[in-house]
This record gives structure tokens, sequence and C-alpha cells, in this order.
């Protein structure tokens, strides 16, 4: 099934939609002010020890201690000292390299590992431990053991450290793996020569957004990626250039007039996204709430009454929610316990086929999931790794009106969006001056945090903004006045 990425970059953030059938299947963004920790390595000093809890505080050198528990302590999964407690492990001053394996949510700091991963584009690198293992994605017996023997036959006699596999290493070539081999031993040098330092700080950080979309998502269904960025473009074929040249002529600049998401329509999906309801084709709808301990998605009928019997009429329900409940995990990234609440059916079979396509729909998801089946009340629980914040967390945040009883975008987030309203604005219309009406906190912000933004936007049109605060405006609320 062929796929299209596209990449939208401005100075404050990127997004990144994948395109499959014509639907958005995944939404990834990255702030600049924000940008994700999840595989950065960091040498790190244990600042507290709680026995009770088998875990410790760490300060990796960030405003916030990170979290790491006994059971990610990497030689604990190898067997030696598997019986000691996190007390004889650690102690209080101790420095220890770390990798950052769950971004900080809410209250909670960063989790960590001592087990280093570094991945390549078709390799990972474990540079603990000596095994060589393969993407379970990777299901062609052949094949598998084809990659192996190449990769056997690479490595040097008493290499130190093992290696993965990556879906992305299906058919590559002796060389290929060669590349990878070789930048992965140069990265993990150039790690341990820095871990030498006594102070909490970062020694690796992992790609951003834009080069991880070369890393992670393209593959040999991606016909083309679009991005709207001359300079992103210019790095992303530079980097295309070194570790994958066959990927560099599906790199295309978008100049376009009108705005590259919209042109897709993914500004549209972005707030549907956002959404509480998701409507079925059928008629029927989702109702997706999401809370800090769990992830609940209620699957209803509504107007879908068109088949001879209600249990074809519940059946074919579920069916349909079950494909689009895997897309939404993926356009939302919600992680954690997940509880979906299919309509009852009585047949056993139905069950059993809703929960087949339920699973068959969940393969194209990158991210490790459990799945159970049915439940004594009808319930399917399954969990979804949680490795960064979801689509939700990153846009929006709790309404100080509502006291948490819903959620609104940022004042951020409406400068950003009110920077794009501008520019499609200019292009559309000879205006003397533009004038943005919006409330108190949007204001502000375009007076302090994002006043380069605003100027730079200024320049780039080549006309004068002003700024005028609606006290009656809520915080999503703004208007575009032309002058």
């Amino acid at each position: 099934m062929s796929s299209e990425i596209l990449v939208n970059v401005t100075p404050q953030e990127t997004r990144v939609a994948v395109i499959e059938q014509g639907a958005v299947q995944e939404l990834h963004i990255e702030r600049a002010s924000a940008s994700g920790m999840v595989g950065n390595i960091y040498t790190g000093r244990v600042i507290r020890v709680l026995p009770g809890m088998q875990s410790a505080f760490v300060d990796i050198g960030l405003d916030r201690a990170a979290f790491l528990h006994l059971a990610d302590i990497w030689r604990l999964r190898e067997g030696e000292d598997a019986d000691k407690p996190i007390e004889r492990l650690l102690h209080e001053g101790k420095n220890i390299v770390v990798q950052v394996i769950k971004d900080s949510t809410g209250t909670k700091g960063a989790r960590l590992s001592t087990q280093i991963s570094i991945a390549g584009r078709m390799l990972v690198y474990l540079p603990q431990v000596s095994h060589i293992g393969i993407s379970q994605r990777i299901e062609d017996e052949t094949e598998r053991k084809s990659l192996r023997e190449k990769l056997k036959h690479l490595l040097s006699p008493g290499e130190k450290g093992g290696f993965i596999i990556r879906t992305m290493a299906e058919a590559a070539s002796e060389q290929d793996l060669q590349t990878d081999i070789g930048y992965l031993h140069k990265l993990w040098h150039d790690i341990r020569e820095k871990s030498t330092t006594a102070q909490p700080g970062l020694l690796y950080q992992d790609l951003n957004l834009g080069y991880r979309v070369l890393r992670d998502f393209v593959n040999d269904r991606t016909t083309r990626l679009v991005v709207d960025s001359r300079e992103t473009f210019q790095k992303m074929a530079a980097f295309a250039q070194v570790y994958m040249a066959n990927v560099t002529e599906r790199i295309d600049l978008y100049a376009g007039e009108r705005p590259l998401f919209d042109l897709y329509g993914i500004e549209d999906e972005i707030e549907k996204s956002l959404a509480r309801r998701v409507n079925l084709k059928s008629g029927g709808y989702l109702i997706i709430d999401q809370t800090e301990a769990l992830t609940t998605i209620d699957v209803n009928t509504g107007a879908f009454v068109g088949l001879r019997s209600l249990d074809e009429t519940l059946f074919k329900t579920n069916l349909e929610a079950a494909q689009v409940i895997a897309r939404q995990l993926r356009l939302r990234n919600l992680g954690g316990i997940i509880i979906i609440d299919y309509i009852d059916m009585e047949s056993a079979e139905h069950r059993n086929a809703v929960l087949t396509e339920f699973r068959k729909s969940l393969t194209k998801d990158r991210t490790h999931m459990t799945v159970n089946g049915f439940t004594a009340l009808g319930l399917v629980e399954m969990t979804r790794k949680r490795t960064r914040e979801s689509l939700s967390h990153i846009l929006c945040e709790t309404c100080p009106t509502c006291q948490g009883r819903g959620r609104i975008r940022t004042a951020k987030t409406m400068c950003y969006e009110i920077l794009r309203e501008l520019l499609r604005e200019s292009r559309q219309f000879d205006a003397r001056e533009f004038r943005i009406l919006a409330s108190q906190q949007v204001i502000d912000l375009f007076l302090d945090e994002e006043s380069q933004s605003l100027a730079q936007l200024g320049d780039f049109i080549a006309k004068p903004i002003s700024l005028q605060v609606e006290t009656a405006y809520t915080q999503e609320q703004y208007d575009v006045i032309l002058m």
C-alpha cells in the first residue's frame, strides 16, 4: 500500500502527516521549544534511592529529576545480580549513563533505562549485550535467515555489542548494513568519550522529527516525501544522500501558494483529532475520553439502522469501529491503558470477527501494543506503549473555565494558527494593514515570546501587523481584520 509523507515546517514547529489511500494515518508534531527526549542519552547522578519502590531519582541536568526503576537496569535483564535490590546497585551520588525511554508527562519526570540502544536506518545498536535480534514484522523465514547471516559476516570476531535488525533492513544489501554499523559504532565511541565528565548532562540527542521521518517512516511503499521549507528540504536531501541515497529522488520541495496542509486537508484532520466524538460512515459514532490513567472508547450505533436484523447492524457497526479506532490511536498517539466498549454482541462468532479485524487494523501501527480478548463485561482491554505526549496534550491545555471538564488549544497553538491565517489572508487580499483581534493571553504571547515570529511574518508579507485585545474573546477566538 503506497503512502505519501507531508512535512510542514515553521521556525516554531515541525508537523508531519503520513497519508495512505487518501486518508491521514499518522500525525506527528515537534516544537522547537519542547522537543521530545525519548532516545536521548545522558550522564546522570543518583540523587535519591527509594528501596520501598525499588526505584531511584536521577539528576540528568534538567529542571525535573528523572525516574529509574529496578526493572530498567540492564544487568538484571542479562541475569547479572538478578536478586540484588536497587539499594545494593545504586547509591546517592553515583554517576551512571542513562537513556530516556519515556518523556515526562503531566507531573511525572522522564523515565530512564541503563540499557542503551541507538537507532540507525537499518539497525539498532545494543552496545552492552551480545545478541542479534530481528524485527517481528519481517515474517519471511528465508529473509530473516539471510539478514542474520549477512550481519554475522560483517561483524568482526569478538564484536562487543549486539544489534536488532529493523523492518527497514528487509532486502538490504551488505553495503547498506555495513554503512549503518560504521555510523552506529562512531556514535557510541563519541558518547563514551563524552561520558567521562562527572557533570549530569546530555551526551547524545536523538534526531529531530525531520530526520526521524527519513530514518523511521520512509520505506519501499513511500512514493513521495513533500517538504514546504527550502532549508529543511536541502538538509533532508543531504542527509538522505549520505545514509539512504535511494530515497533522495523521492524528496520534493513544495513551493505552492496554498499552504501544504490546507491543500491536503490536514488542518481539518487535526481539528477532528481533537474532538471527543468521531463519526462513522455508517451513521454510528465513537466517543473518546482521555484521562491521566487510561483512555476509554465507546462505540454507538447512532443513526445506523439500515440492515435487516439488529445483530447484523451491531456487527457491521463494530467492524467499522475496529478499523476507525486503530486509525484514531495512531492519529491521536494515545498510549497507556485503553478500554474499548464495543456494542454488545451475543454471537461469539461476531465477537471473534471484530477482534480479528481490530488486530489486523493495528498491524499498521509502529508502536508496541498488547490486545486482550473480550472480558466478561464485553470490554476489550489493550495497552499501547506511551513514549511521547498525545496529540491532545501537545496542542491543548486544561480549560480554566470548566476546571478540567474540557480542553482548549493553548495560546501558543492559537498564535501559530493566527500566523498561518495571516499568511493565507496576505496571499488572497492586498490589504494596507492587518489587525489581530484576540484574547489577552494570545496578545501577550505575541508581545513577548512570539514577538520575533510576528516580526518575521510582517517582514515576509511586507505589511504592518497591529494587535488588539478583545476581553470578551475566549482563548480560542480571534479575528484578522483587513485595514
